[in-house]
C-alpha cells in the first residue's frame, strides 16, 4: 500500500509544497496554503501495441450541430445553441439567477424531446419543485437527482443516458476517494475531470454552475476554466432588474456577445430591445446626460451616460464612476480641461451608466465628456442627438468600429442626429433621416453637442 505524505496545498490555484508558506509562490495569494494528505501516484508501464497517431487531414469530420435552448439570449452568447458533448461553466454572484436560467433551459430542452438530468447538490427535491412551480415548468419531463456524491450521480447518468445534464453546483459534488472537503481544490478538479470525460465520451452536453469568490472569479482551481469549453459569467446588481450574460471563453463561438435578461417573478425574461428599455426613463432636456451607442459583440445598444458635477468641500475633489473605469474618467477630465478649456479641478464629478451596464470600449469617451461638460455648463444635450468616439490625449476624436451599424440603431430608436469622429466617416452610409456630424477634435464635438 502506498504511504501517504503531508503536503501544503494552495486553496486558490492548487500549488503544492512540502512546507507551509505565508504566500503562494504560484498565484501570490496570502494565507491560502492548508495542510492536506496525499498518496504518491502509481504508474504502470504501457503494454500492448502502440497507439496510432493519424495525420491532421485524416481526422474524422463532425458536424457542428447546435441545439437551441429556447432562450434566445442564451443561444446568442453560446454562438447559436448548445454543441453536443460540450462542457459549459456558468458563474455569477449569489442570487443573480444562474440556477433559474439553467432550469428554464433544461425545461425547454426536455419539452423538445431530449433527455435531461438535473443534479442538484444545493437544493432538495422539494425546494427544486417549488422553484419549478414558480417558473411554471413543473410539467417539463426533466429528471431530477438531489445528490452530492458524484459516483452515485454517475451511476444515475449511466442508467439514464441523458443528452443534457445540469450540475448545480460543481463546488458541492465530491468524489469519496479523492480526499478533501467538497469545494476544495482537489475535489473541484477531480469532479470537473470526471464530468469532462462523461461529456466527451458520450456526447452529453454538461452545464456546470460555479460559485464565485469575492473578487468575481470562479471559485476553485484556475485549471477549471481551462478544462471547460465555455465560461459564461452572469452579471448584474440584485437591486436592478437587468442581468447580463457574457462569455469569457467560448470554443464554439465569439466571446464578444452579450445576453440581456430581466429578472421577474416568473423567471428570466429575454430583453429583445435593450436600447428602448434602457432609454425608457431618460429625462430629455436634463443637463448631465448624453446617449451613447455602445457595441457588445454584434449587438448595438443605446445607453444613457449620466454625469453630475458639484463644487467640492474638500481639498481633493472626488471622482466616482459606476459602470466605467475610474482611472479612465480621471484621464478624460484632464483632457477636458487641457484641450477644451472646461476645468473641473474644484468639482466633485460623478458618472453613472444607467441600467447597471459596464462600458469597457473607448467609444464611450465622447459621450462621457459630453455629459460632464453638459453638467458643468448647466445646459442639456438636445434630446435627438447621440455621440460616440474615442478621445485621445491630444484632444483628437478617433474612429470607432462598426460605425454604420451604430448609426442604424440610432435611427431605429428615433434619433435625428449623431456626432461621430470625422476620420471614420469615409465609406459609411448614413440611414435616411439621420444627420451625421463629423468632429476632428473634442472642442468641435462639444460645440456641435452643446452649441
Amino acid at each position: 500500500m502506498a504511504r501517504t505524505r503531508t503536503v501544503y496545498r494552495c486553496g486558490e490555484c492548487g500549488y503544492e509544497t512540502g512546507r507551509w508558506l505565508g504566500r503562494c509562490p504560484s498565484c501570490g495569494a496570502w494565507n491560502a496554503l492548508s495542510e492536506a494528505q496525499t498518496a504518491p501516484m502509481r504508474t504502470q508501464s504501457g503494454s500492448g501495441p502502440a497507439p496510432q497517431a493519424p495525420l491532421l487531414g485524416e481526422l474524422p469530420q463532425t458536424q457542428d450541430a447546435r441545439t437551441r435552448t429556447g432562450i434566445e439570449e442564451l443561444d446568442r452568447v453560446l454562438g447559436g445553441g448548445v454543441v453536443a458533448g460540450s462542457l459549459l461553466l456558468v458563474g455569477g454572484d449569489p442570487g443573480v439567477g444562474k440556477s433559474t436560467l439553467l432550469l428554464q433551459a433544461a425545461a425547454n430542452l426536455a419539452r423538445g424531446g431530449a433527455r435531461v438530468l438535473y443534479v442538484s447538490g444545493e437544493e432538495s427535491a422539494a425546494q427544486l419543485r417549488m422553484r419549478a412551480q414558480r417558473l411554471s415548468v413543473e410539467d417539463a419531463p426533466v429528471h431530477v437527482l438531489s445528490e452530492t456524491d458524484l459516483e452515485r450521480a454517475q451511476a444515475c447518468w449511466e442508467s439514464l443516458s441523458p443528452q443534457y445534464m445540469v450540475v448545480d453546483s460543481v463546488q458541492t459534488v465530491y468524489r469519496p476517494d479523492a480526499g478533501g472537503a467538497p469545494g476544495s481544490v482537489t475535489q473541484v478538479r477531480e469532479a470537473a475531470a470526471v464530468l469532462m470525460r462523461m461529456a466527451k465520451t458520450t456526447g452529453c452536453a454538461v452545464f456546470l454552475i460555479g460559485h464565485v469568490t469575492k473578487d468575481g472569479s470562479i471559485a476553485g482551481p484556475r485549471m477549471l476554466e481551462h478544462m471547460v469549453d465555455a465560461v459564461l459569467y452572469f452579471e448584474g446588481d440584485r437591486r436592478h432588474g437587468f442581468r447580463m450574460l457574457r462569455a469569457a471563453k467560448n470554443r464554439f463561438g465569439s466571446v464578444n456577445e452579450l445576453g440581456v435578461f430581466r429578472m421577474t417573478g416568473a423567471g428570466m425574461e429575454c430583453v429583445d430591445n435593450p436600447s428602448q428599455t434602457l432609454l425608457s426613463e431618460r429625462s430629455a432636456d436634463m443637463p448631465g446626460s448624453c446617449v451613447l451607442c455602445a457595441l457588445e459583440g454584434t449587438r448595438p445598444m443605446l445607453v444613457d451616460v449620466q454625469a453630475l458635477t458639484a463644487r467640492t468641500a474638500f481639498s481633493s475633489p472626488r471622482r466616482t464612476a459606476a459602470g466605467l473605469d475610474a482611472g479612465r474618467l480621471s484621464l478624460l477630465l484632464a483632457v477636458l480641461e487641457k484641450r477644451a478649456g472646461l476645468a473641473a479641478f474644484d468639482q466633485d464629478v460623478y458618472v453613472n451608466v444607467a441600467g447597471g451596464l459596464e462600458l469597457t470600449e473607448p467609444a464611450a469617451d465622447l459621450a462621457v465628456l459630453a455629459a460632464v461638460a453638459s453638467s458643468l455648463r448647466g445646459q442639456g444635450v438636445p434630446p435627438g442627438l447621440a455621440a460616440m468616439g474615442e478621445v485621445g490625449l491630444a484632444g483628437e476624436v478617433r474612429a470607432v468600429s462598426q460605425l454604420e451599424r451604430r448609426l442604424n440603431e440610432c435611427r431605429r430608436l428615433g434619433f435625428e442626429g449623431c456626432v461621430v469622429p470625422r476620420a471614420g466617416l469615409e465609406g459609411v452610409k448614413a440611414p435616411p433621416g439621420l444627420r451625421v456630424y463629423g468632429a476632428r477634435t473634442l472642442r468641435e464635438a462639444l460645440e456641435l453637442l452643446l452649441g
